[in-house]
């Protein structure tokens, strides 16, 4: 089986590197020398990564996030929220993935993560719904997010079952 989460950290410096270049190649007639550096950076992390040294590589781009604010850059790229950056790198991630796991576990995967999706959907659609049941919905689904982006189908075929409880005691499965 794959590494899930190495392949998830690599998307992510992948989908840097990608944003970042896409930045650095476009004439945004910001400052010169501070793009020059951020070039130079993205450089670096790269080879850092090839290296192996991907803590290193992901450290570089951090300080290019924070570079490129604090020298007040207009268009250059924003460090995404936690939620966003997970799901571009899912999106990253996928092609990879997709070669080192047979069809059957990818649809096997697919499967809970549309049954996750339906359920919560369902249930935080519910009038008067108490804030404590919607956090654990919440909770939930995110840990069975996180079960199917480690290619856990059985932790995240677990976490399926408690929302499907969640909808049981709300009358929306019997």
């Amino acid at each position: 089986m794959p590494d899930a989460y190495r392949i998830m950290l690599d998307a992510e410096l992948a989908k840097a590197f990608d944003v970042w270049s896409g930045y650095l190649d476009a004439d945004t007639r910001e400052d010169p020398a501070v793009r020059e550096r951020l070039c130079s950076a993205l450089e670096s992390a790269r080879e850092a990564a090839a290296a192996g040294e991907r803590e290193s590589a992901r450290t570089k781009v951090a300080e290019m996030y924070e570079e490129a604010e604090e020298a007040g850059l207009r268009w250059a790229p924003v460090e995404p929220r936690p939620g966003e950056a997970d799901r571009q790198a899912r999106d990253y991630a996928k092609d990879r993935l997709r070669g080192t796991m047979s069809v059957h576990r990818r649809e096997r995967l697919g499967s809970i993560a549309i049954h996750l999706s339906v359920a919560t959907r369902r249930l935080l659609a519910l009038p008067g719904l108490d804030p404590a049941t919607r956090e654990d919905i919440v909770y939930i689904t995110a840990r069975a997010a996180m079960a199917l982006d480690l290619d856990h189908p059985v932790a995240a075929r677990r976490e399926l079952e408690r929302l499907e409880a969640v909808e049981r005691r709300h009358g929306l499965r019997d």
